[in-house]
């Protein structure tokens, strides 16, 4: 399986995030804030990971991947430095929710998801970040984003994902349709739409046939072209 990092090398994750934003915050603070954000959604097995890796590096975005956002929303204390980085709107939310933390009071549902909310919506507030899964394309306004969903063939996803945790592709294909489907059933719950539906994305990309480097330079390619329009 892939490693998960332990919540203290999260922190330190979001930590060293806070500090460059605390400085982009002050050298922008005499310019018109600009909002670029890329989100990518992904059929697991597609690489889309890689991808978004890929070009967050090339662009020199910050990619924000679902273990960072997941542990920054489900966890008061790192939530309430996320909405430091905000207005004093932000933080009125901030003392609405951490009121629902306090104690061992179990987090429901939707407590988690506004505080997934706030986090994606900080995120896009500072833009220059690459968001890759976590609903990010549906929460976000569609005039700051542009929204990326690789997809490929079960087949190459199996092979893909065998080779990427170095099980099985029995175990590979089991890990697969259980993976896609939490990820369908999380966005019909919360946004109440189809994840595969393309109307969602502005590219949808097959990396069946597409190498890493030829994904990461259409995308390139589209952002170029989408800001000259």
């Amino acid at each position: 399986m892939a490693k998960i990092r332990s919540p203290q090398s999260v922190e330190k994750l979001v930590e060293d995030q806070f500090s460059k934003w605390r400085i982009a915050d002050k050298e922008a603070s005499k310019r018109p804030l600009s909002v670029p954000v890329i989100t990518v959604s992904r059929e697991p097995g597609s690489e889309g990971r890689i991808v978004a890796k890929k070009l967050a590096e090339q662009l020199n975005f910050d990619l924000f991947g679902g273990e960072i956002i997941h542990e920054v929303a489900k966890s008061a204390h790192m939530s309430e430095r996320v909405v430091e980085t905000l207005d004093e709107k932000g933080r009125s939310f901030l003392d609405e929710i951490v009121g629902t933390l306090e104690g061992d009071r179990h987090l429901w549902d939707y407590e988690y998801f506004s505080y997934l909310t706030k986090v994606i919506s900080t995120i896009g507030r500072h833009g220059r970040a690459v968001i890759l899964g976590r609903g990010a394309n549906f929460i976000l306004p569609l005039d700051k984003i542009f929204r990326i969903r690789t997809i490929a063939p079960q087949e190459v996803r199996i092979k893909n994902a065998a080779r990427e945790f170095n099980v099985s592709e029995k175990e590979a294909k089991r890990r697969i349709i259980n993976v896609e489907s939490e990820r369908s059933a999380f966005v019909r719950k919360y946004f109440h739409v189809d994840i595969a539906d393309p109307i969602h994305y502005d590219l949808v990309i097959n990396t069946a046939n597409l190498s890493i480097d030829v994904s990461v330079e259409i995308i390139k390619a589209a952002l170029r072209l989408k800001a000259s329009s």
